[in-house]
């Protein structure tokens, strides 16, 4: 299999422009996707736009790309989930012991996630937190080289926030790039004081674009779109309690600015092809996506604050599956044919096909790990060597984990 060290495979990899939805611990799965996509070498990110979590995945790729390479890329993306795992552990909000023997990720029902979110609907973050203390911050800062992303060449990076005083999204590009950047993306403002940005204030990007597909349509001739979704649009049945209620509320509306540009891009595809649109002007834009609907659909919207090393391992080997899954079924199709169906999702009425189920990979994983190891289970180093993927350095060990 060609491997991005291989600088003629590097060459023929076929181009792509990459698009990461935000999601809290669930970046992990994106991870995994990222990982195995590097590893199999056979696809170039021309450019990759990121939110909330998709931004601090794509400036880790970025940092690690313009050090090592694809091998760089796929370390520092470890480093990095294995840096906010460490931090997670001095969280107030962990695992019930019984959630931990059963493998059940949610913290819902754990004193510590309901006290913070009680606290968050009655308190304003500049009052519960006046000192804007976030420790993610410290992990964005300790592990990414933001002099290094900026000098990045292998990829474009896009970074959305939200304008708070104009409701506008707001897309920083890779020169732009700063921790403050990055944090403005992941500003969920129940929690965090507005992240200010030469004198404007921003929150979570994924209220305008989760992620930003239309900087790629301006910025790069590539015309396939990879997205890596990791917030369903369909859930069926209507919630009834009252945090099932809030959350769906913030699936809907952090999936509402992606759904809008599909409509476009849809739009655009549809005069393309009936000739009322020159095809010298403008580009028919080819929709891929990797998602793991069935396997997120049983994790609550509180896992998405559950940091545990032995949750990030298993969204991240979910995320290898689901990339190699794609990679088998739709590699070809990049740079020839959509594999998306934009109109499915706009409308299932109108979907040219039925919603295909996971693929062989999902399923044999989520057989076999639905009820994952509990998180005080540690391996040991000759476990992690077995590891399918795992990138390794020499000199480096693991004890950092244990």
């Amino acid at each position: 299999m060609a491997k991005t060290t291989n600088g003629a495979a590097a060459a023929a990899a076929r181009p792509v422009n990459v698009a990461l939805q935000g999601g809290g611990s669930h970046g992990a799965f994106t991870w995994g996707v990222l990982d195995r996509l590097l590893e199999d070498g056979r696809l170039s990110f021309a450019a990759v736009s990121g939110t909330s979590a998709g931004a601090m995945n794509a400036v880790a790729l970025a940092d690690g790309f313009a050090r090592g390479g694809a091998e760089g890329a796929r370390e520092k993306l470890s480093d990095f989930w294995r840096a906010v795992a460490r931090r997670g552990r001095f969280s107030p909000v962990q695992r019930t012991p019984w959630d931990v023997l059963w493998g059940n990720w949610s913290v819902e029902n754990t004193p510590g996630y309901l006290w913070f979110d009680a606290l968050s609907r009655v308190f304003s973050p500049y009052a519960a937190n006046p000192l804007n203390h976030n420790p993610l911050r410290e992990v964005v800062e300790a592990e990414i080289d933001f002099e290094r992303v900026r000098a990045c060449t292998a990829t474009r990076l896009f970074v959305s926030a939200t304008n708070v005083e104009t409701g506008q999204l707001r897309v920083f590009e890779t020169h732009e790039i700063t921790p403050d950047v990055v944090m403005a993306s992941a500003c969920l403002p129940q929690i965090f004081q507005a992240v200010e940005i030469d004198g404007t204030p921003y929150w979570d990007g994924g209220y305008g674009g989760n992620p930003a597909l239309y900087p790629f349509f301006y910025a790069t001739p590539v015309e396939d779109v990879l997205l890596v979704q990791i917030n369903p649009v369909l859930r069926e049945g209507a919630p009834r309690s009252a945090r099932e209620i809030q959350n769906r509320i913030d699936e809907i509306t952090f999936n509402a600015g992606l759904l809008r540009e599909f409509r476009a891009i849809a739009f655009v595809n549809a005069l393309i092809e009936s000739g009322r649109l020159d095809r010298k002007h403008y580009r028919s834009i080819r929709m891929h996506r990797i998602d793991a609907d069935e396997a997120f659909r049983d994790l609550s919207a509180s896992s998405k604050v559950n940091a545990e090393w032995a949750f990030l391992e298993y969204l991240r080997d979910l995320g290898r599956s689901a990339a190699e899954d794609w990679l088998a079924e739709n590699f070809e199709a990049v740079g020839e044919r959509a594999t998306l169906d934009i109109s499915g999702e706009l409308a299932p009425a109108l979907a040219r096909a039925a919603r295909r189920g996971p693929g062989a990979r999902v399923r044999d994983f989520l057989a076999t790990r639905r009820r994952p190891p509990s998180a005080r289970h540690h391996p040991t180093d000759a476990e992690r060597r077995q590891e399918p993927g795992r990138p390794t350095a020499p000199g480096r060990g693991d004890t950092e984990d244990r």
